[in-house]
């Protein structure tokens, strides 16, 4: 069940949050942990009980941990923790890519091909593993105590807003709002929250619905048919797509959780207005930025080790993320790439970048927009493939016909994540969507503009079949 499908927002929604707010507060824990067990049955039944074994377990090693005085005792439940984790993850989403690897081996030197039976991805595997690592470490690090009541610690995993795609929420973060979200439980953080949740909505179909549609119908094109013109039009295609998805899917998670009292961290931040590939991925995902900093590249030695060893921390953390992504080549190749650059920063072109001033956006979001390539393709060798059609081995053919709607979505698209490069827009949008007390004038605003968006939104919805969500088979 996708946020912009439907049945969620005609059906689920309403009478979740009709059901949450009739409720006396202290019910309302168990209606959000019903609503978000049926909603993960909804996509994933076959897998719930799985789900639910492993939050059980984590739940009572974490328990046994903390109440062991010895810190060696302590580490045993911690390795045993992360191995339960990180083996769940490893069996469902990689399986498939080490035996496929293994078999093409093995044929290569003549023996007989492997067969066995495809492992299914359970979705949002790769969130839940983060969320019960984080929980684990911050309660080991002392960070937080554990929860005491287990269907707290289960509404912490499974909270439906962020449990398909995020934004990551470390169990620090919201440890406290579990338990008591007085403080956050106001008509103007619902009313933000609302607001919130439709200009997601709005971004992800009015948007990248749009471009989406036309940029799988170029990157279905065999690379040698495209010229070299189309094949960097399905590129910005995909490239405004990406973020205006993934970015309106986390405003519509943040947008939930503020209706219910929950305060999710931002997840994006005008990224393509980044004037460094370092910058970029303090504006991009920051959620996932933060965990992999925190949690991998720091315990790695982080900034204290040796230039030498600082880069290959760099790389190693960005191979990892781009494996996390997909198990496939491609995205380890995008991870790679992406750390290639951040290495390169670090080495000679920030300077270059400082002397370009706000010109260096430009070069940033070439190379963002090639990484999407590899990213968006099929197989690794498809990827270089569309690069080197962009690179100038383009077929001699027309560029097709678009129409306007796609046109003017991309102009739309341009504008809207290239505008907050001036400071005062940026404040502005900061400012637009930041919770707090809101005036009359605001609140007026707000509604007026939400219900306008609201209303092309759920025409969009209604009238189109076209409607991914990209990040969902991460």
């Amino acid at each position: 069940m996708v946020f912009s499908s439907t049945l969620f927002l005609f059906y689920f929604l309403p009478g979740f949050l009709l059901l949450y707010y009739a409720v006396p507060t202290r019910f309302q824990n168990a209606v959000a942990l019903l609503a978000s067990l049926g909603f993960y049955a909804w996509g994933g039944l076959n897998f719930l009980a799985l789900f639910l074994t492993s939050v059980v377990l984590n739940f009572v090693l974490i328990r046994f941990m903390d109440a062991t005085p010895e810190r060696w005792k302590q580490r045993i439940f911690l390795i045993l923790s992360i191995v339960l984790n990180v083996g769940m993850l490893f069996y469902f989403k990689y399986a498939n890519f080490f035996l496929e690897n293994a078999s093409a081996v093995r044929s290569y030197f003549g023996g007989p091909a492997l067969t066995w039976e495809k492992v299914v991805l359970p979705i949002g595997i790769s969130f839940f593993t983060f969320e019960k690592l984080t929980y684990t470490i911050d309660v080991y690090r002392g960070v937080n105590k554990p929860l005491k009541s287990f269907w707290d610690f289960l509404l912490y995993i499974m909270l439906f807003p962020k449990m398909i795609a995020g934004p990551i929420v470390r169990f620090h973060e919201i440890a406290g709002q579990l338990t008591d979200r007085r403080a956050f439980d106001t008509v103007d953080q619902k009313l933000a929250g609302a607001f919130r949740f439709i200009i997601g909505l709005a971004k992800k179909v009015l948007i990248a619905n749009v471009l989406g549609e036309q940029a799988d119908l170029v990157f279905a094109t065999p690379p040698e048919q495209l010229s070299t013109g189309l094949a960097w039009l399905g590129a910005l295609a995909y490239t405004f797509q990406i973020y205006f998805d993934f970015s309106g899917y986390s405003d519509m998670a943040i947008g939930i959780g503020r209706m219910i009292g929950f305060q999710f961290p931002e997840n994006f931040n005008n990224p393509y207005v980044s004037r460094s590939i370092t910058e970029f991925w303090q504006r991009w995902h920051i959620t996932l930025g933060r965990w992999m900093r925190d949690y991998l590249y720091i315990p790695l030695g982080g900034n204290r080790v040796a230039p030498s060893r600082l880069y290959v921390n760099l790389w190693t953390v960005f191979i990892l993320s781009g494996f996390w992504h997909g198990a496939a080549w491609n995205f380890i190749a995008w991870g790679a790439y992406h750390g290639l650059f951040l290495i390169l920063d670090r080495l000679f072109l920030l300077r270059v970048y400082q002397r370009l001033g706000a010109l260096s956006i430009v070069p940033t979001f070439l190379i963002t927009v090639v990484g999407w390539v590899l990213f968006r393709a099929e197989t690794l060798s498809g990827g270089l493939a569309y690069i080197g059609t962009m690179l100038g081995r383009g077929a001699a053919v027309p560029v097709p016909y678009f129409n306007f709607e796609f046109w003017s979505m991309l102009a739309l698209a341009a504008v809207a994540a290239f505008a907050a490069a001036l400071p005062r827009v940026e404040r502005w949008e900061m400012s637009l969507l930041a919770p707090g007390q809101l005036s009359l004038g605001r609140a007026v605003g707000l509604g007026l503009g939400g219900a306008v968006l609201l209303v092309l939104s759920l025409s969009y919805v209604v009238g189109s079949s076209f409607n991914p969500f990209i990040y969902f088979r991460f």
